[in-house]
Order: structure tokens, then C-alpha cells, then sequence
């Protein structure tokens, strides 16, 4: 008998608010390896963080709502944006790394 497979998704994310400064990229990192996720984050110039995350569809969604209502303690979310969610067969990454 053949076992269900987890869907996997990748999905894009924008936070915005006091998000630069605060360690946020650092604990996004921490997060979503303790969650079991892959991808990326990065600052902007405009201020804000930015990045992918790709994991199983029930993973994926706890980080959605942490990068929503949690953050690092020091940092004050206005809003997160989520864009280009898909289904994907295999990650593209194979941690969870913080860009320059």
C-alpha cells in the first residue's frame, strides 16, 4: 500500500515594520531550522526582510504564522506578505541560510 506524501510548498515573504536591527534574520534562521525548513532571508534597503521558505505544507504554515505574529523579540511586525506559493517535488535549498 502506498503512503501519502507530504506536499511540499515554496512560498515568497515581505515583513515589514522595526525588522532590521532587531536580530530578526537571525531568529527567522533559528525558526525555520527547528521547524525543518529550507531557504533564504535577507535585509532591503528598503527596510524591510525578505525571502523564501520551503518545507511540508503544515511547516510552511506554523513559519507563516510565526513571521506574522511573532518575529524576534525586539522587532515590531506591521504586516508579512506572502507571494508565489507553490507546490514544488523538491526543495531547492538544503538549509536555511541568512544573505547579505
Amino acid at each position: 500500500m502506498a503512503t501519502a506524501r507530504a506536499n511540499l510548498i515554496s512560498v515568497n515573504f515581505e515583513v515589514f515594520g522595526k525588522v532590521q536591527g532587531v536580530f530578526f534574520r537571525k531568529h527567522t534562521q533559528k525558526e525555520a531550522t527547528k521547524l525543518g525548513l529550507t531557504g533564504w532571508v535577507q535585509n532591503t534597503p528598503a527596510g524591510t526582510v525578505v525571502g523564501v521558505i520551503e518545507g511540508t505544507e503544515d511547516k510552511v504554515k506554523l513559519m507563516k504564522l510565526w513571521l506574522e505574529k511573532t518575529g524576534s523579540p525586539e522587532s515590531h511586525i506591521d504586516k508579512c506578505v506572502f507571494s508565489n506559493e507553490i507546490v514544488i517535488e523538491v526543495s531547492k535549498f538544503s538549509d536555511f541560510k541568512i544573505e547579505k
